[in-house]
Protein backbone atom coordinates (compact mmCIF):
# COMPACT_ATOMS: atom_id res chain seq x y z
CA UNK A 1 0.00 0.00 0.00
CA UNK A 2 1.25 3.47 -0.83
CA UNK A 3 2.51 5.49 2.17
CA UNK A 4 0.13 8.42 1.55
CA UNK A 5 -2.89 6.08 1.34
CA UNK A 6 -1.86 4.34 4.55
CA UNK A 7 -1.47 7.70 6.30
CA UNK A 8 -4.89 8.87 5.05
CA UNK A 9 -6.49 5.68 6.40
CA UNK A 10 -4.65 6.12 9.70
CA UNK A 11 -5.83 9.74 10.01
CA UNK A 12 -9.42 8.52 9.59
CA UNK A 13 -8.92 5.91 12.35
CA UNK A 14 -7.33 8.53 14.59
CA UNK A 15 -10.27 10.87 14.04
CA UNK A 16 -12.66 8.05 15.00
CA UNK A 17 -10.54 7.30 18.06
CA UNK A 18 -10.71 10.97 19.09
CA UNK A 19 -14.51 10.77 19.15
CA UNK A 20 -14.66 7.36 20.85
CA UNK A 21 -11.97 7.75 23.56
CA UNK A 22 -13.64 8.67 26.87
CA UNK A 23 -10.55 10.42 28.27
CA UNK A 24 -7.38 12.11 27.01
CA UNK A 25 -5.36 9.28 28.56
CA UNK A 26 -7.37 6.72 26.58
CA UNK A 27 -6.82 8.76 23.42
CA UNK A 28 -3.06 8.97 24.07
CA UNK A 29 -2.88 5.22 24.67
CA UNK A 30 -4.76 4.58 21.41
CA UNK A 31 -2.58 7.00 19.44
CA UNK A 32 0.56 5.25 20.70
CA UNK A 33 -0.78 1.82 19.78
CA UNK A 34 -2.01 2.83 16.32
CA UNK A 35 1.17 4.66 15.35
CA UNK A 36 3.44 1.91 16.67
CA UNK A 37 1.47 -0.87 14.95
CA UNK A 38 0.79 0.84 11.61
CA UNK A 39 3.92 2.88 11.03
CA UNK A 40 6.54 0.15 11.09
CA UNK A 41 9.48 2.54 11.13
CA UNK A 42 8.23 4.08 14.43
CA UNK A 43 10.10 2.04 17.05
CA UNK A 44 9.05 4.05 20.13
CA UNK A 45 5.95 6.24 20.45
CA UNK A 46 5.16 8.12 23.63
CA UNK A 47 3.80 11.19 25.33
CA UNK A 48 5.58 13.43 27.79
CA UNK A 49 3.36 15.84 29.70
CA UNK A 50 4.36 18.87 31.75
CA UNK A 51 4.02 18.16 35.45
CA UNK A 52 1.44 20.64 36.80
CA UNK A 53 3.02 23.20 39.11
CA UNK A 54 6.55 21.78 38.94
CA UNK A 55 9.27 24.37 39.56
CA UNK A 56 11.38 24.22 37.47
CA UNK A 57 9.10 22.79 34.76
CA UNK A 58 9.61 19.10 33.97
CA UNK A 59 8.19 16.66 31.43
CA UNK A 60 6.83 13.39 32.84
CA UNK A 61 6.60 10.20 30.78
CA UNK A 62 2.99 9.28 30.11
CA UNK A 63 1.47 6.72 27.76
CA UNK A 64 3.98 5.00 25.47
CA UNK A 65 4.58 1.89 23.37
CA UNK A 66 8.10 0.54 22.95
CA UNK A 67 11.04 -0.30 25.15
CA UNK A 68 11.21 1.16 28.66
CA UNK A 69 13.19 4.38 28.80
CA UNK A 70 15.40 5.70 31.61
CA UNK A 71 14.11 9.18 30.78
CA UNK A 72 10.87 9.34 32.78
CA UNK A 73 11.44 12.96 33.87
CA UNK A 74 13.01 15.49 31.50
CA UNK A 75 13.74 19.10 32.54
CA UNK A 76 12.80 21.66 29.88
CA UNK A 77 16.44 22.62 29.42
CA UNK A 78 17.48 19.06 28.44
CA UNK A 79 17.24 16.94 25.33
CA UNK A 80 15.28 17.24 22.13
CA UNK A 81 12.08 16.80 24.17
CA UNK A 82 12.95 19.70 26.43
CA UNK A 83 13.85 21.85 23.41
CA UNK A 84 10.53 21.15 21.66
CA UNK A 85 8.50 21.89 24.80
CA UNK A 86 10.48 25.07 25.49
CA UNK A 87 10.25 26.41 21.93
CA UNK A 88 6.73 25.20 21.15
CA UNK A 89 8.02 23.99 17.78
CA UNK A 90 8.22 20.57 16.14
CA UNK A 91 11.77 19.23 16.04
CA UNK A 92 12.84 16.59 13.51
CA UNK A 93 16.29 15.06 13.92
CA UNK A 94 17.39 12.91 10.97
CA UNK A 95 20.53 11.63 12.76
CA UNK A 96 20.48 11.71 16.56
CA UNK A 97 24.21 10.95 16.73
CA UNK A 98 24.86 14.40 15.26
CA UNK A 99 22.56 16.34 17.62
CA UNK A 100 24.18 17.25 20.96
CA UNK A 101 20.73 17.65 22.57
CA UNK A 102 19.86 13.97 22.10
CA UNK A 103 19.38 12.04 25.37
CA UNK A 104 20.30 8.48 24.43
CA UNK A 105 17.56 6.00 25.26
CA UNK A 106 18.54 3.25 22.86
CA UNK A 107 21.65 2.60 20.80
CA UNK A 108 19.31 1.53 17.99
CA UNK A 109 17.60 4.94 17.72
CA UNK A 110 18.73 6.77 14.59
CA UNK A 111 16.14 9.55 14.20
CA UNK A 112 13.50 11.32 16.29
CA UNK A 113 10.57 13.70 15.99
CA UNK A 114 9.02 15.65 18.86
CA UNK A 115 5.75 17.57 18.41
CA UNK A 116 4.41 19.90 21.14
CA UNK A 117 0.81 19.58 22.34
CA UNK A 118 -1.08 22.81 23.00
CA UNK A 119 -4.10 23.61 25.18
CA UNK A 120 -5.40 27.19 25.01
CA UNK A 121 -2.21 28.27 23.25
CA UNK A 122 0.11 26.85 25.93
CA UNK A 123 2.42 23.84 25.61
CA UNK A 124 1.18 21.09 27.96
CA UNK A 125 3.20 18.17 26.63
CA UNK A 126 4.45 16.50 23.50
CA UNK A 127 4.37 13.44 21.31
CA UNK A 128 7.84 11.90 20.93
CA UNK A 129 8.66 9.24 18.33
CA UNK A 130 11.96 7.44 17.77
CA UNK A 131 12.97 5.34 14.79
CA UNK A 132 15.69 2.76 14.21
CA UNK A 133 16.03 4.24 10.70
CA UNK A 134 17.89 7.45 9.84
CA UNK A 135 15.79 10.30 8.43
CA UNK A 136 12.59 8.34 9.09
CA UNK A 137 10.27 11.35 9.37
CA UNK A 138 9.30 12.82 6.00
CA UNK A 139 6.83 15.69 5.55
CA UNK A 140 3.84 13.31 5.51
CA UNK A 141 5.03 11.77 8.80
CA UNK A 142 5.42 15.19 10.37
CA UNK A 143 1.90 16.17 9.24
CA UNK A 144 0.46 12.93 10.67
CA UNK A 145 2.23 13.33 14.01
CA UNK A 146 1.21 16.99 14.27
CA UNK A 147 -2.39 15.89 13.62
CA UNK A 148 -2.07 13.41 16.52
CA UNK A 149 -0.81 16.19 18.80
CA UNK A 150 -3.72 18.41 17.71
CA UNK A 151 -6.40 15.81 18.51
CA UNK A 152 -4.84 15.13 21.92
CA UNK A 153 -4.72 18.89 22.60
CA UNK A 154 -8.42 19.19 21.68
CA UNK A 155 -9.33 16.28 23.99
CA UNK A 156 -7.31 17.78 26.84
CA UNK A 157 -8.95 21.15 26.29
CA UNK A 158 -12.46 19.60 26.37
CA UNK A 159 -11.54 17.74 29.54
CA UNK A 160 -10.27 20.94 31.17
CA UNK A 161 -13.47 22.77 30.27
CA UNK A 162 -15.53 20.06 32.03
CA UNK A 163 -13.37 20.07 35.17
Amino acid sequence: MHVITRIEELRKELSELEGAAPTAKDLMRGVCQLLHERMLKYSWVGFYMLEPGAKPPVLILGEFVGAMTPHTRIPLNQGICGSAASSGKTIVVDDVSKDPRYLACSLETKSEIVVPIFVSGQVVGELDIDSHFPAAFATEDQNLIQYCAEIVGRKLEKTALRA
